[in-house]
């Protein structure tokens, strides 16, 4: 039984997966259905490789799911919840632009993390 730190744990890394924009992006693009990499490279312009190994963690985490359909495998929403979640989050988010933009404690920890990775 997990105690209520390694819970709080789970939960963090669960929103920490959609905070990275590239995955943020492939899942938006995937609400328009199912693509392959090359569908989703084409659409979001990042490299093939940047696109695979995103969607890598998006699968660990079971965000998405992959069906190969002979020698394509594409790529949907592996949960309807995402999608809610998704749609909820941003309609949160476009009331509080303003706020969350200049948040100097967001920004700075954007800054830590790229400074560290």
């Amino acid at each position: 039984m997990q105690t209520i730190d390694e819970q709080i744990e789970v939960y963090t890394k669960f929103f920490h997966g959609l905070s990275n924009p590239t995955r943020y992006r492939i899942i938006l693009s995937l609400l328009d259905g199912p693509k392959n990499v090359g569908e989703l490279t084409e659409d979001i312009g990042c490299s093939q490789s940047l696109i695979s190994m995103q969607l890598q963690c998006l699968r660990w985490c079971n965000y998405v799911k992959a069906l190969r359909d002979g020698k394509n495998v594409y790529y949907s929403i592996s949960d309807e919840r995402v999608l809610a979640l998704v749609q909820l989050g941003q309609s949160i988010a476009d009331g509080n632009t303003d706020k969350i933009c200049t948040c100097e404690i967001l920004k700075n920890e954007k800054y830590v993390e790229n400074k560290e990775g």
